[in-house]
């Protein structure tokens, strides 16, 4: 079973976005990290979506 949507306090980096979304999914954070380096080479919102995702995301501590 995938855990809750947060970002985890031992696995950041810039804002632990895609480390929780990584655990919330169940694969590798360093995976998360390239899938999203990769989308923003195409066109869309993806920067906007995780700079929201990091203010509505809680914080696991």
């Amino acid at each position: 079973m995938a855990s809750a949507l947060v970002r985890p306090a031992n696995d950041r980096w810039i804002g632990g976005v895609c480390a929780g979304l990584a655990r919330r999914f169940g694969i590798s954070a360093n995976t998360m990290r390239l899938i999203f380096v990769i989308s923003c080479i195409l066109p869309g919102p993806q920067f906007l979506i995780y700079v929201v995702l990091w203010i509505l995301m809680p914080s696991e501590r």
